[in-house]
């Protein structure tokens, strides 16, 4: 997984309510078990017509490159599925700002390397208004480009995590001296289980 440490990109505004893991990547997509190439398929729907022509309206057909995603209350509601992550990093989100995120959601982008924010709908809206946002984990803080600055607060683990770029096996590796000193202590001790 890739560090996050501060991320500067023209905040993509899609303010809807209840924006569910299937409105995020339809079913007919979770086909793969692999992270890469889900990125097309975001929020498919809303990007592509019924011919499979892309909307040239759709906010992220227009802004391609955004890397910061700020949405309206419960985003990634729905079902629990890991896909919906996966989509949003493969196309470059980076960091969803939301006044409130599903519970699985939460936890599956945080393993994932996205920065979930929680905001008030009104700050959000905003911060839209700004031409870049700068998202800085170190600091905890978002900046408009025009001086404002928005502190904000995360999970400590996860902030650690995000910023040394450990996903869940990352973090088990940090205690491989540990693990293996346990073992050949276990494997000393208790022979009959090795």
């Amino acid at each position: 997984m890739d560090k996050f440490t501060v991320v500067t990109s023209k905040p993509a505004y899609l303010p809807l309510i209840n924006i569910d893991t299937d409105m995020i990547i339809p079913k007919q997509f979770l086909k793969t078990i692999t992270k890469k190439g889900l990125g097309k398929s975001l929020f498919y729907e809303m990007r592509y017509d019924k011919d499979g022509k892309e909307i040239p309206d759709f906010l992220l057909n227009k802004q391609r490159d955004a890397k910061i995603l700020l949405a309206g209350d419960n985003f990634g509601c729905g079902s629990s599925r890991e896909h919906a992550p996966w989509a949003l990093a493969d196309f470059g989100i980076k960091c969803v700002i939301a006044p409130s995120f599903a519970d699985i959601f939460y936890n599956n982008s945080y393993k994932n390397g996205i920065l979930l924010i929680k905001l008030p709908a009104e700050k959000i809206a905003e911060l839209a208004k700004a031409d870049t946002l700068t998202v800085d984990l170190e600091k905890c803080e978002i900046r408009d480009g025009k001086g404002g600055v928005t502190p904000f607060s995360t999970d400590e683990f996860r902030r650690t995590a995000l910023l040394e770029g450990l996903d869940e096996i990352g973090l088990t590796l940090k205690k491989d001296a540990a693990i293996r000193g346990f073992e050949t202590r276990q494997a000393e001790t208790m022979p009959w289980l090795w």
